[in-house]
């Protein structure tokens, strides 16, 4: 089939060239040719940008996909309309389509190979073409040098965060090996005033037993958790069998001895254990020596639960930064938001909320939900900065944050962070995912938080990423796919290059 001829006047009609002159559409002519097309796809979004379109008549249907779907952005009938290859004169290169186009019915359009249109333009409009180099790739590395800064600005402030989470259970381990030594201390002076010959060698192996089977109840009571009413019942109890015994300051070491999960019944067993004694004082220091084994085991517990809270922080931290696993990983989301929020939690409060600036979290999670391909470092960026705002939002009266999974629909996974600040004008959300667009004063944001987090969510793992606002209730909700992608989708070298250098 013969191509429709190209015919310099009919250009000149359309408003992309109206302006150029007879010797430049003569150009255009000899370079590009005339196509029809029948109702179909003509461009698809992610393969090989070849060609520039612009429709002289018919009409056409521009869509993106998002979440898997495609989303029409765009349908026209204007002549003069372009779309495909536009890009790839400038500094960027135009290697993929960044939308698909379908049309609606018959057809035609100017068609130019993308090198030649590129050529074109540096030919025909190098002044302009220099000036767009210019913008493109001032606008990426300024975007690139922020977005970097942003980065570090947001690991300096959750590092910060995460030392003085560390930095708490690293206090309570040093107090506690502190006093563990001065109870160290006097039990072996305990030791030395029992076994100074008054104390057979039986007795003594009989009470070094008792301190053992005492460490033991230790340990079990860790896991028994008394009720005040049932504690203070105990004392009284362990006190009033002290103070019969004529043990001088039972009472002070009553809490103790209760807080080891030692009753009545067990002073008992030391009685008789140390019944051998003539005095009732050994019988005190054996008491005393029990109470500083209770109290030593203690320290030692509290010890154990600082240094598993320190692991604990560190494995989250591990988690958020994902330095244990690949870029790409089949990983449950509920991890990724815990070890996220962890990083947080120097701003957050399990508070009711009614004093000023403190923020309750709330989460919801789908046990349900299966584990998610995606790069799990991107998505703890994500989080990161979206969590970052929402806390900013509720900064000076506190509030609520919940974060929320599901399932939207049956292929897609459902992740909503809401907070209950004064929520984002109409205006603003119009251009909120735009790079460099930001609601904060002056010097306090960059506008680029969640631009990054569009283009992890939309670009880098083909999901979609809304926010809808009102005061008192703003929620980001993030889909992503739950089918892996496929391996060309994995390899987006400009796409890496852009977040992560």
């Amino acid at each position: 089939m013969t191509a429709p001829p190209c015919d310099a006047d009919e250009l000149r009609t359309l408003f992309l060239f109206e302006a150029l002159s007879d010797e430049q559409l003569e150009t255009l002519c000899v370079n590009g040719h005339i196509e029809e097309f029948q109702p179909g796809p003509i461009i698809v979004e992610g393969e090989p940008a070849t060609c520039f379109y612009v429709l002289i008549e018919g009409e056409l249907a521009m869509s993106k996909l998002s979440g898997g779907q495609a989303i029409e952005t765009n349908r026209t009938s204007q002549r003069g309309v372009y779309c495909g290859a536009w890009r790839a004169f400038t500094g960027g290169k135009q290697k993929l389509y960044d939308a698909s186009v379908h049309v609606i019915k018959p057809s035609r359009f100017f068609v130019m190979d993308a090198p030649v249109f590129a050529t074109f333009m540096k030919d025909q409009f190098p002044m302009a073409v220099h000036l767009l180099d210019g913008i493109a790739v001032g606008t990426d590395r300024t975007r690139r040098i922020i977005d970097n800064r942003e980065k570090l600005l947001a690991l300096g402030r959750l590092s910060a965060g995460l030392t003085h989470q560390l930095n708490n259970p690293a206090a309570a381990i040093a107090r506690a090996a502190d006093e563990l030594r001065g109870r160290i201390a006097r039990m072996r002076g305990k030791l030395v005033m029992l076994a100074d010959g008054t104390v057979s060698a039986e007795t003594l192996n009989a009470l070094v037993r008792l301190q053992e089977a005492v460490a033991e109840q230790v340990a079990k009571s860790a896991s028994q958790h008394l009720t005040a009413l049932e504690s203070a019942d105990r004392e009284d109890a362990v006190g009033e069998w002290l103070e019969d015994h004529d043990i001088d300051g039972g009472w002070d070491i009553a809490p103790t001895l209760v807080e080891g999960g030692v009753d009545t019944d067990w002073l008992e067993r030391i009685a008789a254990t140390a019944e051998e004694l003539d005095a009732s004082a050994s019988l005190e220091e054996a008491v005393r020596w029990i109470s500083y084994t209770i109290e030593s085991e203690l320290l030692m517990n509290q010890i154990s639960e600082a240094s598993k809270r320190i692991s604990a922080l560190v494995a989250d931290a591990k988690q958020y930064s994902r330095m244990d696993r690949a870029a790409f990983d089949v990983t449950n989301v509920h991890e990724l938001l815990r070890s996220t929020l962890v990083m947080f939690a120097d701003r957050l409060t399990k508070d009711s909320g009614k004093n000023s600036g403190a923020i309750t979290v709330v989460k919801e999670f789908d046990q349900s939900l299966p584990e998610i391909p995606c790069f799990p470092g991107d998505l703890n960026q994500v989080w990161t900065n979206i969590i970052d705002n929402a806390l900013a939002a509720m900064r000076e009266k506190g509030g609520t944050l919940t974060v929320r999974t599901g399932r939207e629909g049956e292929k897609l996974a459902r992740i909503e962070i809401c907070d209950t600040g004064p929520g984002i004008p109409a205006e603003a959300r119009e251009h909120i995912f735009e790079p460099f667009f930001t609601t904060k004063p002056v010097g306090e944001g960059t506008g680029l938080g969640l631009d990054l987090a569009w283009n992890i969510v939309v670009k880098k793992h083909r999901g979609d990423l809304r926010v809808e606002s009102v005061p008192g209730n703003t929620r980001f909700i993030v889909l992503l796919p739950l089918e892996k992608p496929r391996v060309e989708d994995l390899a987006d070298p400009d796409l890496d290059a852009e977040l992560t250098e």
